[in-house]
């Protein structure tokens, strides 16, 4: 029994292995981080996550070197982590599915799995990579918003939605928004329209901008 407990504290694992474990784990974790950096499309790149990804990979092995094949050191293992509260909010799923490879690639790593961190760190990276570069999941036809600010008495939403009508292969009017003071006031109509076609957009712009009275006219991509 005595021989059995001190076993859950003794790590039959060589300096050797884990030196070699955590190089392969830096390794694939740098591949993973670099991928990252270069296939970000979002507006808040954050370099700590860019770093983050190649420790946890590291982080990672370790842990799984710790535990072994020892059920105690696994439970143990639980019970500390369930300490830990993670506060941060991941916004984008990309970034969730770069946590995951970072941790799978940590186990393989961890196990001494070094064809399969490897291995997998190149294809997973190489498909995710020519996924993002063909823009892959994006439809051909995508929503716009279009925004129009308009002088309130000289110009109708009728007049606009003809123009926009002749352009888009459906829209729909989605808001009116008062701007201004009285004797001075701006109307700002709100379109999400699908164009005919990638030429249309500049075609309808310039369109309503031959309008006499129309102030402005702004064309956005609807990702929501």
């Amino acid at each position: 029994m005595v021989n059995e407990f001190a076993d859950i504290f003794t790590l039959s694992i060589s300096l050797r292995d884990v030196i070699l474990n955590l190089l392969v784990a830096l390794f694939c974790g740098t591949l993973i981080s670099t991928l990252y950096r270069f296939t970000y499309k979002g507006l808040n790149y954050s370099a700590s996550f860019a770093v983050s990804i190649i420790m946890l990979t590291m982080i990672t092995s370790i842990v799984i070197m710790v535990i072994g094949n020892n059920l105690a050191r696994a439970f143990g293992m639980v019970g500390a982590m369930s300490i830990i509260r993670f506060r941060t909010a991941v916004k984008d799923a990309a970034d969730i599915m770069f946590i995951f490879f970072a941790l799978t690639i940590g186990l393989a790593a961890g196990v001494k799995m070094y064809a399969v961190a490897i291995s997998g760190t190149l294809f997973i990276g190489l498909t995710f990579l020519i996924v993002s570069r063909f823009d892959f999941g994006l439809t051909t036809r995508r929503e716009y918003l279009l925004q129009v600010l308009a002088d309130s008495d000289q110009v109708s939403g009728d007049a606009i939605d003809r123009i926009v009508r002749r352009f888009s292969r459906r829209h729909k009017l989605v808001n009116i928004k008062a701007i201004g003071e009285e004797g001075n006031e701006l109307t700002e109509f709100s379109f999400h329209v699908f164009l005919k076609s990638e030429e249309s957009g500049n075609l309808l712009i310039n369109e309503l901008k031959k309008v006499q009275n129309i102030k402005s006219v702004n064309l956005f991509f609807d990702e929501n």
